[in-house]
């Protein structure tokens, strides 16, 4: 288990900033969500971490190595944090049998395989989120929106990271099938001691999932604590339009005139 660690982080799009000193620590064995509204910068904090994207100040760290330079220690290091996109269809090759997707993840590890093991492994990976072995040879578009999205976790998860980062995985999936993915996540958090980093708008999901959460608005953390306390008792304004926001089963929407 590791700890992820954002320590002033900033980030810039040309001229405009959208992250502004950041500091928040994704402790070791813990699922720790981050939420708030589209474009509050949930997604761009994901990208720094797995290096889609470069900060502009500030420090990534993993277990105290950097994972946010350029040098060959800090990509080696970040490596062992993975992240899992929103759209499982667009993250995976349409042209290539899954078999061969999460094979091509193993090369992360920097160990060389036998074909036979790579095969083996495969198999163990797919059975680990509940797909059959058996299909390791088809390709992405002969399984539903769930089950690609679980062969993404699978995926993730042949590089041995560390860490997972899971950036809304759930907000493209109908909601009978967002459970089966969330009680995955729980299973494998408990066989692999994986740390996670949980992104969602869905406060709902966020309760279920996370030990921790982090509130996020206009690039800025504004709120952190325990799950249940920031989200029965929270401190902020912001975060309490948030959770004003959410729909109450049997309550009256009350819309301006």
């Amino acid at each position: 288990m590791s700890t992820l660690e954002y320590a002033n982080v900033s980030v810039r799009y040309g001229a405009q900033q959208v992250v502004r000193e950041v500091d928040l620590t994704v402790a070791s064995g813990g699922v720790h969500g981050l939420v708030g509204e589209s474009g509050s910068g949930k997604s761009t904090l994901a990208a720094v971490a797995v290096g889609l994207v470069r900060p502009a100040a500030g420090s990534i760290r993993l277990d105290g190595a950097d994972i946010a330079g350029s040098s060959a220690a800090a990509r080696a290091a970040r490596r062992r944090v993975q992240l899992v996109f929103q759209d499982p269809y667009a993250a995976l090759d349409p042209r290539m049998a899954i078999g061969a997707s999460i094979a091509e993840a193993m090369r992360a590890t920097g160990r060389r395989r036998p074909k036979a093991e790579r095969a083996r492994r495969v198999g163990e990976l797919l059975e680990l989120v509940h797909i059959d072995p058996d299909r390791a040879g088809d390709p992405p578009g002969a399984f539903s929106g769930g089950q690609c999205q679980r062969i993404t976790i699978a995926r993730a998860l042949a590089a041995e990271p560390e860490v997972i980062i899971a950036d809304e995985i759930t907000s493209a999936l109908d909601v009978s099938v967002q459970g089966i993915v969330l009680n995955l996540l729980r299973e494998l958090r408990a066989e692999l001691n994986l740390t996670m980093l949980f992104i969602s708008h869905n406060l709902a999901v966020v309760r279920y999932v996370c030990d921790t959460v982090s509130v996020m608005r206009h690039g800025r953390i504004v709120e952190t604590g325990g799950t249940e306390v920031v989200l029965s008792e929270p401190e902020d304004p912001y975060t309490r339009e948030l959770l004003a926001a959410v729909p109450v089963m049997g309550e009256r929407l009350e819309w301006d005139e």
